[in-house]
């Protein structure tokens, strides 16, 4: 099954498959890749379960390249902001597990590299040695600048 096809089989997102990185927006420009050729499609998960999952920490973005596939959340990386971050990928993996699981499929299918990836939107504010960083490492979520694949 494709990306396109996973999306299209989960009712939550079905109408939301765009091109390339196009469901980023602006924050498209903080993932670089490559070969742009080999990018499969993106889907603005926020966006398209706001309605079912109104008060929920919903996650930001998926997007497939190279058939692998990941999942991108653009927030502030402030000590205040890691167990909020920590609640999205939380509402995700459920939501993987429970709503979307062709999308499930394939994410545990290309697992080379990290598929769960924190952008920060602005300055790194987690000092080392904190309760929150260690929070961060330990679920493989430290925030970064930028997200570059090969």
């Amino acid at each position: 099954m494709t990306f396109r096809e996973a999306v299209e089989a989960t009712p939550d997102i079905k109408t939301c498959f765009q091109n390339g990185l196009t469901a980023l927006g602006n924050h498209s420009r903080r993932v670089m890749v490559a070969d742009s050729s080999m990018l499969q499609g993106s889907v603005d998960i926020d966006s398209c379960t706001k309605k079912k999952y109104p008060n929920s920490n919903r996650w930001d973005y998926v997007f497939a390249y190279k058939n692998e596939v990941f999942f991108v959340e653009i927030h502030s990386a402030h000590t205040t902001k890691v167990s909020t971050v920590l609640k999205k990928l939380k509402w995700l993996k459920e939501w993987l597990n429970s709503q979307a699981p062709e999308l499930n499929k394939i994410r545990l299918l290309g697992r080379k590299r990290e598929q769960f990836v924190w952008i920060q939107s602005k300055n790194f504010q987690i000092p080392p040695g904190t309760p929150q960083y260690r929070a961060a490492i330990n679920a493989g979520l430290l925030p970064k600048n930028k997200f570059i694949l090969d």
